[in-house]
């Protein structure tokens, strides 16, 4: 149910762009479905995570800045803004915080050695750079329409891609069959 919240606002802003053609009314949709998403995830969580309030921060001040000067390119920069945090956020997380975000986050499910944690951040950190740079060559490359279907399936195409490569990486290396060892054996 919680991916279905995550995936609503961004499905909205879609339905309704191609519904009404008008760029303003579906960024007003996308930015009610972020409070939406909010609201949910306190409700049943009694907290937001980090992630969602990044987006939520984001769509709303680019969303905002796109309704008050009338102006598509704030909610195009949207994607591409998003990914550059996340790909800072590794970054200075393992070189100024020396921490290593991917392993706070995961390391309760996984159990991999600090070097496969730091190949998947600077990995991860890559396909957000990667990401938020695709999204302005489409942005400005291609029809708002385009765009527009690129958000949608772009961003989840990414996504699964790099989870992939990170399966491959982890299968490959031996590191998933170790964890489920690591797991089995602490049960």
């Amino acid at each position: 149910m919680k991916q279905f919240v995550e995936f609503l606002p961004i499905a909205l802003f879609v339905a309704v762009y191609f519904y009404t053609k008008d760029i303003y009314v579906s960024t007003g949709v996308l930015m009610g479905g972020m409070c939406v998403q909010i609201g949910y995830e306190y409700g049943k969580f009694r907290q937001v995570t980090t992630q969602t309030l990044v987006i939520f921060w984001v769509v709303i001040i680019f969303g905002g800045a796109t309704l008050l000067f009338r102006n598509q390119e704030f909610i195009q920069w949207k994607p591409t803004v998003v990914n550059w945090l996340f790909c800072l956020a590794l970054l200075i997380g393992k070189y100024v915080a020396k921490e290593n975000l991917l392993k706070r986050l995961l390391g309760s499910q996984l159990s991999l050695p600090d070097r496969v944690w730091n190949t998947l951040a600077m990995g991860w950190s890559f396909g957000f750079f990667i990401a938020g740079a695709l999204n302005l060559i489409v942005a400005y490359g291609f029809s708002l329409d385009f765009w527009v279907s690129y958000k949608l399936i772009g961003g989840f195409a990414i996504t699964l891609l790099y989870i992939t490569i990170t399966v491959v990486y982890l299968v490959k290396g031996g590191h998933i069959k170790d964890s489920e060892e690591t797991i089995d054996q602490n049960q």
